[in-house]
């Protein structure tokens, strides 16, 4: 099951998605639809049933956000967290080899194709939760398990 934790820079970018797509693009298609519908046959209108399926999916994509973001719960920093690893840190780890990684620790919601974000209900992170600086953990992988360790900690 999903995490229903999100960061306030998390939220506040879905709900701008929502809402672009809601009072921009989606009534841009709509009138495209609409005028595609007035040329006659829409079997073979490409215009019509192209943008009658991106309709489709926005308003698929619309009815998940609008779902999702009742459900989120916002989270904020607080100054108790500092010196250890809770939701919203800035982490950097190294293992014995020497690789650094650097990400911070965000909501499903939020992991946008990028390797500077891990979710909370991923191991890596999991495995991390209430450690501090200089404290090492292991993290199970498909190869075994990987000992990493903590060597920087902030919260924006």
């Amino acid at each position: 099951m999903k995490s229903k934790l999100i960061t306030r820079a998390g939220y506040k970018k879905l709900q701008e998605e929502h809402d672009y797509l809601w009072r921009d693009k989606r009534p841009k298609i709509t009138a495209i639809v609409n005028w595609a519908a007035s040329l006659g046959d829409r079997s073979e209108n490409a215009d019509y049933q192209y943008n009658k399926r991106l309709l489709r999916q926005i308003d698929r994509r619309v009815r998940y956000l609008r779902m999702r973001l009742e459900e989120l719960q916002v989270v904020d920093y607080s100054p108790q967290q500092d010196g250890k690893v809770f939701f919203g840190a800035k982490v950097e780890i190294e293992n014995e080899q020497g690789d650094i990684l650097n990400f911070k620790i965000v909501g499903p919601d939020e992991i946008y194709d990028t390797k500077q974000y891990v979710s909370i209900d991923s191991p890596m992170a999991r495995a991390m939760l209430k450690k501090e600086v200089d404290d090492d953990f292991l993290v199970e992988t498909p190869e075994g398990k990987k000992e990493w360790f903590i060597n920087k900690i902030e919260y924006e």
